[in-house]
């Protein structure tokens, strides 16, 4: 069995200890993962520090041809890549594919955004005092940037850490996800024979409690950029201190179809956004608010589209769903099935495993404090509610603790306008699911759902301090 090492200032170092890791689906055993302890998380930091001096004084010009390096690299091995994601998440091999072309397309934006980092001229003479002098302001880059990413994206995710920090001349200790670590080292790799110098980019694995603590506690470390539980960033924004965060921390997405929509029209969409990558997306498609007019015809064709599609193997060519990333993940998806059952709610379709993969499953009549409406459900599960005027339907979504993104469905431009205004979440997406991202716009939420914005502009000035420079001129 193959064991993987901590990736420190270039190079591969060995541990005390390694843990496990098994695939998802088959529950085989795939590689043995190091555990950094402290000694080792402390010297990625030492090295990533060290490094910054000079990356730091990169051109953009070098910086930009590092990232469009990794970017070919990754193109050229993207079918190996694309298995690594099957092999290590379950995720269905035809959507780990799809992860690896946006991540390609992530550290191109990533390498365009490195010559693109911009100042301003500031009219200092608007003032009576600044007569004579003249201002701009430059960005900087912060220094070190821990980043600790979640398991669902392994690839694409930790690109939107690792490319803008590396744009904007920073280097990285990067804490991947426990299930997810072979992805991560391999992105590594690609970076060290594209030319990154050594140190810049540091890749340690082991449980995110204990190095999720030591780069919070270390001085070095100027900024964390973080995805994964709302608990988890809450601890991290209170340990955090002077440390600027961004803090992805999830949602419980929804969508309002309106009563002009041809629903026919819209079915595969609302199965991709529901049920794509087993509901482990942000941004999956959890909440559904149907207009009544449409809801018996919309919920008919969406249990339709949803009973087509295929469970099993994620690496088999026509899987649709494969397992969820752990046994404790399905058990506590069933459980909350089964409290919506008991509380009222109508099964229409799924609800029960089937050799270990959760069936697509589609709940009708989920009162609001149920966990699989108020909570981030993170498994093939979405909630269908009907509504009468579009102002209960936008209450409905806003009545949640998150608010990442949100969509709608309307030809009426007034109702769009007025969801636009007036849902409460960091994106609105019209005519379109929730679960639609490109990875250069801006994303981010608000409420529980974290703060700052990633996207690779947004993301490198967050990764940036600004510099006002004055010129006295007299």
């Amino acid at each position: 069995m193959k064991k993987y090492n901590l990736f420190i200032a270039g190079k591969e170092v060995e541990t005390e200890n390694y843990s496990s890791l098994y695939t998802p689906y088959s529950k085989d055993l795939i590689a043995e993962i190091a555990i950094a302890n402290e000694s080792q998380v402390n010297a990625a930091i030492s090295h990533a520090s060290q490094s910054f001096k000079s990356f730091s004084k990169f051109t953009a010009r070098k910086r930009f041809g590092i990232l469009e390096k990794v970017s070919k690299l990754l193109e050229e091995r993207k079918e190996e890549a694309a298995q690594i994601i099957a092999l290590e998440l379950a995720k269905p091999l035809k959507y780990a594919r799809a992860e690896i072309a946006r991540t390609i397309e992530t550290y191109q934006f990533a390498a365009e955004e490195a010559k693109r980092i911009y100042g301003e001229v500031i009219p200092l003479d608007a003032a009576q005092s600044g007569e004579n002098r003249f201002g701009y302001t430059k960005r900087e880059p912060l220094g070190v940037i821990g980043a600790i990413t979640p398991f669902n994206f392994p690839f694409n995710l930790v690109a939107h850490k690792v490319g803008p920090a590396i744009a904007a001349g920073n280097s990285i200790v990067l804490k991947p996800a426990s299930q997810t670590p072979l992805s991560a080292l391999y992105i590594a790799g690609l970076f060290k024979e594209a030319g990154l110098p050594d140190g810049v980019l540091n890749v340690v694995t082991g449980p995110g409690s204990v190095i999720g603590d030591l780069l919070l506690a270390h001085d070095e470390i100027k900024m964390i950029t973080f995805t994964g539980s709302p608990k988890i960033g809450y601890q991290i924004s209170q340990k955090a201190g002077f440390k600027r965060t961004t803090l992805e921390l999830g949602s419980n997405s929804a969508l309002i179809i309106d009563k002009d929509v041809d629903v026919s029209s819209i079915i595969d969409r609302c199965v991709m956004g529901a049920f794509s990558n087993q509901g482990q997306v942000c941004i999956s498609t959890q909440r559904i608010f149907v207009h009544e007019d449409v809801a018996s015809t919309f919920v008919e064709l969406f249990i339709n589209a949803t009973n087509q599609l295929k469970l099993g193997d994620p690496l088999a060519e026509d899987t649709d769903i494969s397992a969820l990333v752990s046994p404790g993940d399905l058990q506590r998806s069933l459980d909350w099935i089964r409290e919506a059952e008991e509380n009222g709610a109508q099964i229409i379709t799924g609800g029960h495993e089937e050799n270990g993969v959760l069936k697509p499953t589609i709940i009708l009549d989920a009162k609001d404090f149920l966990k699989v409406s108020c909570n981030e459900v993170f498994a093939p599960i979405v909630v269908v509610n009907t509504f009468k005027e579009i102002n209960d339907a936008i209450g409905a979504v806003n009545n949640s603790e998150f608010g990442l993104q949100a969509g709608i469905y309307t030809n009426n431009v007034p109702n769009a306008l007025l969801a636009a205004d007036n849902l409460e979440v960091g994106g609105v997406i019209i005519n379109d699911v929730p679960t639609f991202r490109v990875d250069h716009m801006p994303y981010g939420g608000i409420k529980n759902s974290g703060t700052g914005r990633e996207g690779l502009k947004y993301a490198i000035e967050e990764m940036t301090e600004m510099k006002l420079i004055i010129w006295n001129q007299s």
